[in-house]
């Protein structure tokens, strides 16, 4: 790593960086144009929903859910299963069931209002270090470091940092907090993360239009490709399922709600074994199922890939005439947009309808 930055290198880099923010900053949704016309919820929606998912992809969930629940209060007051219904296809869906419960939080116990410390925000549910220090720069502008992966891409590079977590977090941090103009120290942030997004990329950065490129060390010394250091990834490993597709006699269809807890939980699915990492027998399958039935293995194979495991689910069919034993909902299949299916189960039910 390099030597520690002398204070001066900091105190330049602020209002270099703000000049280029004012020319340069991306229009979003949940920016506005003043400090005094921030509203923090629309911050915390926003930077919960943006946790490993692209901008692109959380605009129209977030103008979405502004529709649905203009208010924090809104939000708090809505069911879980209609906020599950609008985060489909976001994926983590943990964030979903954390943001409802942080909403109920804040209306019950802080009147509808965020606390303004990053101490405090950290008491709140789905709220963790990143997000509290986002929540006080952005929409209080307070003197805070948030480090996400734009800012440590850029930070990386313009100092040589060249270890990895956790110990450079502390070492930008402390560099940021010294960078910061203080009048500005939302504007200041939102525009490190707008330099990661657009010019400092991963993969073929625009330095040229860097505001910073005279004063970074990466550039000057043609390393940009060497930072940040990578940790080497563990391949991922597949994990197998099988899905029961069972059909009453007038075609509904029976599913169940997943337990909240856990990976995608709450969300909406058909019956199904654990996940694991080898293939289920036809036995096994036969002793599983939500009755005792000649299953038939339908066509195909529904793959979907989680951030740290690959997953394969075959699907069996099977035929009931009475359902009085069994717990879940009968749905007709025309009906299933009115549930919140996570992406890999609205894939199974696209081949159960292909073949049934």
């Amino acid at each position: 790593m390099a030597s520690n930055p002398p204070s001066q290198k900091a105190k330049l880099l602020g209002p270099l960086l703000l000049v280029w923010y004012d020319n340069n900053k991306r229009q979003l949704p949940w920016r506005s144009d003043s400090q005094q016309n921030i509203n923090p919820y629309h911050v915390w929606l926003s930077e919960v929903m943006l946790q490993q998912t692209i901008v692109t992809t959380v605009k129209p969930y977030f103008n979405l859910f502004l529709e649905k629940w203009p208010t924090i209060n809104d939000l708090a007051n809505a069911d879980l299963d209609s906020v599950l219904h609008a985060w489909q296809g976001l994926g983590y869906y943990a964030r979903a069931r954390n943001l409802h419960k942080c909403a109920k939080y804040v209306t019950s116990y802080w009147n509808g209002k965020f606390p303004q410390s990053e101490k405090e925000l950290l008491t709140l549910p789905g709220v963790g270090v990143y997000t509290a220090a986002a929540i006080i720069a952005i929409a209080y502008n307070q003197p805070s470091a948030p480090i996400d992966g734009n800012i440590r891409r850029v930070m990386s590079r313009v100092l040589l940092i060249d270890t990895l977590l956790p110990e450079s977090t502390e070492v930008m941090k402390k560099f940021l907090l010294k960078t910061l103009v203080n009048d500005r120290v939302g504007d200041f942030v939102q525009a490190m993360m707008d330099l990661g997004a657009t010019i400092c990329k991963p993969k073929n950065p625009r330095c040229n239009l860097c505001p910073w490129k005279l004063k970074c060390d990466a550039f000057n010394l043609s390393l940009w490709e060497q930072y940040p250091s990578k940790v080497e990834k563990k391949p991922k490993k597949t994990r197998f399922g099988v899905v029961f597709w069972l059909v009453r006699g007038d075609g509904a269809v029976l599913i169940r709600r997943r337990k909240e807890k856990g990976l995608l939980g709450g969300m909406a699915e058909l019956p199904s074994t654990d996940w694991r990492e080898n293939e289920w027998t036809r036995r096994e399958v036969s002793k599983l199922g939500p009755i005792d039935l000649e299953w038939r293995e339908l066509e195909g194979i529904v793959t979907h890939t989680f951030s740290h495991f690959y997953l394969q689910l075959r699907l069996v069919h099977g035929i009931v005439g009475e359902n009085s034993f069994l717990s879940g909902v009968w749905v007709d299949p025309k009906n299933f947009d009115d549930y919140a299916f996570p992406s890999v189960i609205k894939k199974v039910l696209d081949l159960g309808k292909s073949q049934s």
